[in-house]
């Protein structure tokens, strides 16, 4: 009798496949609320690698960090109706503290622009003091009617950049700054996933934005999953704040704003965009380990030698691991190395040490091959980044073969429900085929030039919609 698999084939269930991956990898687990989550350690890790990256990213544009209370007073929202009623299904609102009835009721914070704004008001005096980078490492609540775990949960960690600007030129190229150089150079170039980089249609625009770019993936299953946003928020929250600075001529002007956000989201995409039915496939350049060295038996000889590969390999800057658990079988603890996706394992024995010889395992690109102990450090640093290049590949491949140019609304509505992605002019489409397309469940990501750049309007000329269904 053939042995059941280890993890429900994607080709059978992708849904089951993904709940199964998070729980046999040691990712996370449900929390006792309904749509929370526990981040296990090596899921935690995949996002302090996250955040690593694109921290540095972020500072490199010039942001700083803060931090906001979690805690808002409910009139903040108010002040912004199209805010408010954007995130109004999804709000947590404190209305007991400390036994008593409270005052005025507290949100628990949705996103920030209302409580940063309140402060800009107080900060922001003179152009001098423009412009405002701002960003924050932390939680948020959304009531999730249909969570799924990183995905969508009631509560997720990400960061959210805030800033104000003298002019709107300088927010907009700002807000573009962010999303090109910041988002999606992490995303392709670190997480090797193939992004397409375009502007969301006023439908599906941030509430409170008057223009909101997005970066969209292709899963594995063909739907897509929004990995960030960068919004242009105009002067919305500048007038319900009164946001003002002291213009160079004397006058007082409302500043221009924007903010822009990625969360543990992308731990989700990371998942779908990458793993096959043996388990994750991190990308070297963001692994918390990049190899492993396995002792294949408890030979004094081979632990030594496996200790010292390791130490030899953290010396040359590469994430290192050591496994020496031999009490543990060995054919156990390199399925769990596969199931959490490690790039490379190096797997030593009795007999590979007489021949000055180790296995290596490349989980990527897939297959084994007998290496000299002594070319490894040589070697390993061009091994992980071609397999970051393949990973990067097989998305784009995947998102090319798997779109198609339509030209009716029925054969975008086909397209994306067989599991694809498809292209249509914006001008064959509009607004009322996105809403008709909306009843099969099918959306309009986002708006792209024929070029494959960002369209500078929601009705530029040629800009072409990418319709899918998505998570």
């Amino acid at each position: 009798m053939a042995k059941a698999p280890i993890l429900t084939p994607q080709a059978d269930d992708f849904p089951r496949w993904y709940q199964d991956l998070i729980n046999k990898a040691e990712l996370a687990d449900n929390g006792p609320v309904r749509g929370t989550m526990v981040i296990r350690p090596y899921g935690y890790g995949l996002w302090e690698r996250m955040q690593q990256e694109m921290d540095a990213r972020i500072k490199e544009a010039g942001a700083s960090n803060a931090y906001f209370p979690l805690f808002i007073p409910q009139s903040y929202l108010t002040r912004e109706a199209e805010h408010v009623e954007g995130f109004a299904p999804e709000l947590a609102v404190v209305t007991h503290g400390g036994g008593k009835e409270l005052e005025e009721p507290v949100v628990v914070r949705p996103t920030s622009e209302t409580i940063i704004n309140d402060y800009f008001s107080k900060w922001v005096q003179s152009y001098r003091d423009l412009p405002l980078l701002i960003n924050q490492w932390a939680n948020v609540v959304r009531w999730e009617m249909r969570p799924r775990v990183f995905l969508r949960t009631t509560e997720f960690l990400w960061q959210e950049g805030h800033t104000a600007h003298a002019t709107y030129e300088d927010a907009r190229d700002y807000a573009a700054y962010i999303h090109k150089e910041v988002y999606a150079d992490f995303m392709i170039n670190v997480l090797g996933i193939d992004v397409v980089l375009g502007r969301k249609t006023p439908k599906e625009r941030f509430a409170g934005a008057i223009n909101t770019l997005t970066l969209e993936g292709m899963m594995g299953d063909g739907k897509a999953l929004q990995m960030g946003t960068s919004h242009e928020l105009g002067q919305n929250f500048a007038k319900a704040f009164n946001t003002s600075y002291l213009s160079k001529g004397g006058r007082q002007e409302l500043v221009w704003q924007t903010s822009w956000g990625s969360s543990t989201r992308m731990v989700g995409g990371l998942i779908m965009s990458h793993g096959d039915d043996n388990g994750l496939r991190v990308p070297p350049r963001l692994a918390p380990v990049q190899a492993v060295v396995l002792a294949i038996k408890g030979d004094d000889a081979v632990i030594a030698k496996v200790r010292e590969i390791g130490d030899q390999l953290k010396a040359a800057g590469v994430r290192v691991q050591v496994d020496d658990r031999t009490d543990t079988p060995f054919g156990r603890r390199a399925v769990d190395w596969e199931l959490k996706g490690v790039p490379v394992r190096i797997e030593v024995g009795p007999r590979d040490l007489e021949n000055g010889t180790a296995m290596l395992a490349r989980r990527i690109p897939g297959g084994k091959e007998p290496v000299r102990i002594d070319e490894l450090v040589g070697m390993l640093p061009k091994v992980l980044e071609e397999d970051q290049a393949l990973l990067l590949a097989q998305s784009r491949e995947r998102r090319e073969s798997r779109t198609t140019d339509v030209k009716t609304i029925e054969e975008a509505a086909e397209a994306a429900v067989a599991g694809g992605w498809a292209r249509i002019p914006w001008a064959d489409l509009g607004p009322e085929g996105e809403a008709r397309l909306a009843e099969q469940a099918v959306t309009v990501r986002c708006l792209v030039g024929e070029d494959g750049s960002v369209p500078e309007s929601d009705d530029a000329p040629g800009a072409i919609a990418i319709v899918a269904r998505a998570y």
